[in-house]
């Protein structure tokens, strides 16, 4: 079952453990977060690094919050803006956040539900903390979508995920395998999504595909992978190869578990968009700002945003 330690003699125990971490130490490496703001609210952002631009088909991670707000401020804003060749996938930790596009969906996604937009080849949306919220949490990602499939934009909603407790903790697939288990969830590339909370101290063997590159958030507490620690907001990237990964966790400890295929190329991520090609991108940025049928509008109050130049475009 995913996430129970094996109980083994204690010389066995201890050889394997010992073997585990030479291997894990050869196969993680740590990246560190960016503080960055959106829409009014501080971001750590882990996904796309100069040295690690995608985990699997996840091209950005953001940890949003925990932030709380007082009377008379508004929260999370982020007015119309597009997207082209992915998915936005934001996971509701607490709080609430209203998501508007411009295929006419809107909706208010609550604590431990999932919002997946489709952007294709083109779609525009609006992200905002309704009137009356006062917390933002959560973990906002994109997906890159495959370059050689035409993709229609579209917007789901998941308010029902497998939940399950296993040991010392809780366990919530938000989209893919894991174990057992199998989320609802809309999927273009092979990858996985898992929020996993420790309630104690432990050690976890967690079930891993070894064709899948991981990565681990901290979204708080701490934990250990081949005698590496990570603290909050630190990303654990683990290499393909092993069916199996062992970690030490420290109590209320939360976590973030991502994975996928490596993908077989780089993809191009500026601004709000991702492409194989710049000129995809340049050709986007333009459209946009001339108010193209291709994105749409979205009725929402908020102010439209500019797509900036691109720097390969402006030399």
């Amino acid at each position: 079952m995913a996430g129970i330690t094996t109980t083994k003699q204690p010389e066995t125990a201890a050889a394997t453990k010992t073997a585990d971490k030479e291997k894990a130490m050869s196969n993680v490496q740590k990246f560190l977060s960016g503080e960055k703001d959106v829409g009014g609210i501080p971001v750590a952002r882990a996904l796309p690094q100069a040295k690690k631009r995608t985990i699997g088909a996840w091209c950005f991670l953001d940890h949003i919050g925990p932030s709380d707000f007082g009377e008379g401020e508004k929260g999370l804003q982020v007015g119309s803006h597009p997207h082209i060749n992915l998915q936005t996938f934001t996971w509701m930790i607490d709080g609430e956040l209203l998501h508007k596009d411009s295929l006419g969906h809107e909706r208010v996604i609550r604590r431990n539900e999932v919002n997946l937009m489709t952007a294709g080849s083109g779609i525009a949306h609006t992200e905002q903390t309704p009137e009356g919220c006062k917390r933002a949490h959560a973990v906002q990602l994109w997906i890159v979508l495959p370059k050689d499939q035409v993709i229609a934009p579209s917007f789901h909603f998941y308010e029902q995920l497998p939940m399950w407790s296993d040991a010392h903790a809780d366990y919530i697939l938000t989209t893919g395998t894991f174990g057992s288990h199998t989320a609802p969830t809309l999927q273009y590339s092979p990858i996985v999504g898992v929020d996993i909370r420790f309630q104690a101290a432990t050690d976890v063997r967690l079930p891993t595909n070894p064709a899948f590159e991981y990565g681990l958030l901290v979204i708080s507490g701490s934990l250990k992978i081949g005698g590496e620690t990570f603290a909050e907001n630190e990303l654990a990237y683990v290499a393909a190869g092993s069916d199996t990964l062992p970690i030490e966790v420290g109590s209320q400890t939360h976590i973030m578990l991502i994975g996928g295929t490596p993908l077989d190329f780089e993809p191009i991520i500026w601004w709000n968009f991702v492409a194989p090609e710049r000129t995809d991108i340049n050709r986007a940025a333009e459209e946009w700002n001339q108010h193209s049928k291709r994105f749409g509008e979205v009725n929402s109050e908020l102010k439209r945003l500019l797509a900036p130049t691109p720097p390969w475009a402006a030399q």
